[in-house]
């Protein structure tokens, strides 16, 4: 999403968020606040229903006393980033090579048969949004899908469809490995090295 609309609202933090905001400016030196310009408007597309309008991008650029180009630059650099509205269930899947290698076709093939969406796009009734995005960082559990801070991992046709129905039908995912008895990261099966240490540790963690 790589084009910014401008919504009808001005934008301005909750008191709540600009004590927050003013926390993350204090980081830095007075001459460096713009730096950050990431957390700033990662808190302000949370508050503004998951995407960063222009009125967003003129606040934080006013906060950090940056030019306003500054501040597209970065919002449309990153894909975390959302350029136009979204619906209320962002379902981000990830198809870089290890996910790609691990089966990432058949997860956005359930999840634009499920949804009746393709990537970039949202529902008609405003419930889902479908991204593509670039590695999740969980190449080891892949494919994945990120949905609302969680990763939902190790999946494939079969378990995306259930992941989505049980979202249209109100329930929480529970996130991690779908289709493997694999402990967080560790190999399917339980870990196959430093057995006794884990033994001594009491667990696999």
């Amino acid at each position: 999403m790589n084009i910014s609309v401008r919504n009808a609202e001005k934008f301005e933090f909750t008191a709540e968020n600009m004590i927050w905001a003013e926390g993350q400016m204090a980081k830095y030196p007075a001459n460096r606040k713009q730096s950050a310009v990431m957390p700033l408007l990662t808190r302000a597309q949370e508050q503004n229903n998951g995407w960063v309008s222009i009125p967003v991008m003129e606040y934080v650029a006013e906060l950090l006393d940056m030019a306003y180009i500054r501040v597209q630059e970065v919002a449309s650099f990153y894909t975390m980033y959302n350029l136009k509205p979204v619906g209320k269930h962002v379902i981000e899947v990830c198809t870089t090579t290890p996910c790609w290698l691990r089966g990432s076709d058949d997860v956005v093939a359930a999840c634009q048969d499920e949804l009746g969406i393709g990537f970039g796009e949202t529902t008609a009734d405003g419930e889902f949004t479908l991204l593509e995005v670039e590695c999740a960082g969980a190449c080891v559990n892949a494919p994945v899908i990120a949905y609302k801070k969680e990763y939902y991992e190790d999946l494939d046709n079969d378990s995306t469809r259930k992941f989505i129905k049980a979202i249209k039908s109100g329930e929480v995912p529970v996130p991690g490995p779908q289709t493997t008895d694999r402990h967080k990261s560790a190999p399917q099966g339980g870990p196959t090295t430093l057995k006794e240490f884990c033994a001594v540790q009491g667990g696999q963690e």
